[in-house]
C-alpha cells in the first residue's frame, strides 16, 4: 500500500519504495498534506513516525505542531504518544518559509550585527519581546524579523520561526535567528552541545570575598509561583554560571558573566541564589526595595532609577553552520545600562578587580 501525500493545493502525490522523492531529497514539504499510514508502519508512535517522515523536522519541532494542535488524526487532534494505526489519516499544517504560522511582518528598527543568507545576529533591544505568547500578540522581534528577512527557518513553533535561543524580555544584547532550516538545525545541535559561547555583563548587589567563582545547581520551576524559576534541591535541570568581577563598589559590583548552559532566567536566579540580585530585577529581589536599603544616599537615587534588570548578552560566539567558520560578535551596550555605568564612573571609586 502506498501513502498518498495530498498537497494543500490539490496536487496529489505517491511517495514510499522508489516513489519517494520528494521527502528523500530534502525538499521542504508543502504547507499541508495528508499521510494516510500503511500496514507496516502502524502501532508507532505519532511523533516517531511523523519524524521519519519528515527527515528536516525535528522530532521536538514536530511534538510541538502536535501540541499546538497543526496535526490532526482523522480529523481530530492527537498527542506525540498516540500510536498509529492502519488507515489513520494524518494532516499536518506546516508554517511555509513566506508565510510561517500567523504571523504578520512588522516593520521595525533592528539593530543588525551580522547576516548572511542563513543567519541574522542582532542586538536585542531592552523590552522587546522575542517571539508572540501571553499578552504579547504583535511587536516581538519575530515580527520585526518577518519584516526585514524575506524568509526565516520554518523549524521551531509556529509563532517561534527561526529562534533558536532567546533573551528575556529585559535583557538585551546578542542573539542569532536562522534564516534556513539546515542553519536552525546545526544551532540547535551547537546550543545543546554548549559549545556556543555566551558572555554576558551583569550589575549586581553586593561585594564578592573572591574575584571568580562558578555557580552549579539544578533549576526548575517555582514550587509557589509557577512563573518564576528556582533552585531546587530534586528534580530539575543542571545550570552552570562562571562569573568575575570586572568592578567593584561598596555595595555593587559589575560582573562578566559565562554560562555553560542556558536554562530560564539562568543568570538572574543564580546571583539571586547567592544574595546577589541583579540590580533592576524586581522579580528575583534586585527591585525598588532593594535599591532603597543601599547605605549611600546617592547610590540609592540612582539605582531606584533603573526600572529594568541591569543584564547584557555581550559577546556570542559559535560555529558558522554552512562554512563551520567561528564568528564572534560583540554587542554593544544598550543605552541605558551604558548610562548608568558612565554616571557610577563619574561619581563613585569603582574598585578594578586584578586579573
Amino acid at each position: 500500500m502506498l501513502k498518498v501525500i495530498v498537497m494543500a493545493e490539490g496536487v496529489e502525490g505517491a511517495i514510499g519504495g522508489k516513489g519517494c522523492s520528494c521527502l528523500a531529497s530534502g525538499v521542504v514539504p508543502p504547507p499541508e498534506m495528508v499521510i494516510v499510514v500503511n500496514d507496516s508502519e502502524a502501532y508507532q508512535r505519532l511523533d516517531v513516525f511523523l519524524s521519519h517522515q519528515l527527515k528536516d523536522s525535528s522530532r521536538s519541532h514536530l511534538k510541538t505542531l502536535i501540541k499546538e494542535g497543526e496535526v490532526l488524526i482523522n480529523g481530530l487532534p492527537g498527542k506525540p504518544s498516540y500510536e498509529i494505526r492502519s488507515g489513520d489519516r494524518i494532516a499536518i499544517r506546516l508554517p511555509s518559509p513566506e508565510h510561517p504560522g500567523r504571523l504578520t511582518p512588522q516593520p521595525m528598527t533592528l539593530d543588525i550585527l551580522y547576516e548572511d543568507e542563513d543567519i541574522v545576529v542582532i542586538n536585542k533591544a531592552p523590552g522587546m519581546v522575542v517571539h508572540p505568547g501571553a499578552g504579547h500578540a504583535e511587536g516581538t522581534l519575530v515580527h520585526g524579523l518577518l519584516a526585514h528577512c524575506p524568509r526565516l527557518a520554518t523549524q521551531g513553533a509556529p509563532l517561534r520561526p527561526g529562534i533558536v535561543h532567546r533573551l528575556d524580555q529585559h535583557t538585551s544584547g546578542a542573539m542569532v535567528v536562522a534564516k534556513s532550516d539546515a542553519a536552525y538545525l546545526d544551532l540547535i545541535k551547537q546550543f545543546k552541545e554548549h559549545t556556543v559561547e555566551k558572555h554576558y555583563l551583569a550589575l549586581v548587589y553586593g561585594i564578592f570575598p573572591q574575584s571568580a567563582g562558578e555557580i552549579r545547581t539544578v533549576l526548575g520551576r517555582h514550587p509557589a509561583d509557577r512563573k518564576k524559576i528556582a533552585v531546587l534541591k530534586g528534580k530539575g535541570r543542571e545550570a552552570v554560571t562562571h562569573w568575575r568581577v570586572e568592578k567593584a563598589l561598596e555595595e555593587i559590583t559589575l560582573l562578566r558573566v559565562t554560562i555553560e548552559t542556558g536554562r530560564t532566567h539562568q543568570i538572574r536566579v543564580h546571583f539571586s541564589h547567592l544574595q546577589h540580585p541583579v540590580i533592576g530585577d524586581a522579580t528575583y529581589g534586585g527591585g525598588k526595595r532593594k535599591a532603597q536599603s543601599l547605605k549611600s544616599q546617592d547610590l540609592r537615587d540612582l539605582m531606584e532609577k533603573v526600572d529594568r534588570q541591569m543584564l547584557h548578552a555581550e559577546i556570542l560566539a559559535f560555529r558558522h553552520p554552512r562554512t563551520h567558520d567561528r564568528i564572534m560578535l560583540k554587542a554593544p551596550l544598550a543605552d541605558d545600562f551604558a548610562l548608568v555605568l558612565q554616571q557610577l564612573e563619574a561619581n563613585f571609586p569603582w574598585k578594578r578587580c586584578n586579573q
